[in-house]
């Protein structure tokens, strides 16, 4: 199975680390994350590779090269201009003729990609996404009222949802309801799959997961690297 990593954008959240370096080529523990999500990649079978490079995309190609060390395949794919999250895979179209992964170039995690695909295939949809929970706590006291008048306060509450992973299990045909030349992201393609109605299923993990985008996450990954050597080495 082929899998495009999407490692084009300019990761301004993380600012000012990626003023020098793209946001992929952070390091957490001793490797760059990007290496870690190709290492997590091959064990999970996959040894073909595209990504997709953008900003500072040349400090990637230097590091990952062809793939060679890690017995893969990785190719490239320029955005001549940023194209969002799912608009750059109409680039690769010709390519992508069977069931491929998607993923964001920022995230640590330990999901079984065989599962992934094996679930998704018995669904038969164009799109699944890896799906986890994630607790938030709000920081004020959320009050709620009826006609004016207060029926319920709750000091800091922590809610709980299914949020994406930026894993993707897609089909070809889903490049068609992509656009070309502007950008398109994942928020996009759901609001469009949702209102033509068609389906989309979640694969919910139990495990591991963690993205690098804000420095808050970036400096948790550190401790839970620290924690977690394992996953830098696999099983």
């Amino acid at each position: 199975m082929k899998a495009v990593i999407q490692a084009g954008g300019k990761g301004t959240r993380l600012r000012p680390y990626t003023l020098v370096l793209p946001k992929p080529l952070m390091p957490v523990g001793h490797m760059p994350v990007i290496e870690i999500l190709l290492k997590w990649l091959r064990r999970n079978g996959v040894r073909e590779v595209y990504v997709t490079v953008g900003y500072l995309g040349h400090l990637i190609k230097a590091l990952c090269g062809d793939g060679n060390q890690w017995d893969m395949a990785i190719h490239y794919s320029d955005e001549p201009e940023p194209l969002g999250t799912i608009g750059p895979l109409k680039l690769l179209q010709d390519r992508l003729t069977e069931t491929f992964l998607v993923l964001n170039g920022d995230l640590i995690t330990d999901l079984d990609l065989r599962a992934l695909t094996e679930f998704h295939r018995s669904r038969g949809g164009l799109v699944t996404v890896a799906t986890t929970k994630k607790s938030i706590q709000i920081d004020l006291g959320v009050l709620e009222s009826t006609n004016a008048r207060l029926c319920a306060f709750h000091e800091k509450p922590v809610k709980s949802y299914f949020v994406s992973m930026g894993i993707y299990c897609m089909e070809p045909k889903i490049l068609a309801h992509v656009p070309t030349g502007v950008p398109f992201g994942f928020d996009n393609l759901m609001h469009h799959m949702l209102a033509t109605d068609l389906p989309v299923y979640a694969y919910e993990h139990n495990g591991s997961w963690m993205d690098i985008g804000r420095e808050e996450d970036f400096l948790r990954a550190q401790e839970f690297i620290r924690d977690n050597q394992s996953m830098l080495i696999g099983n």
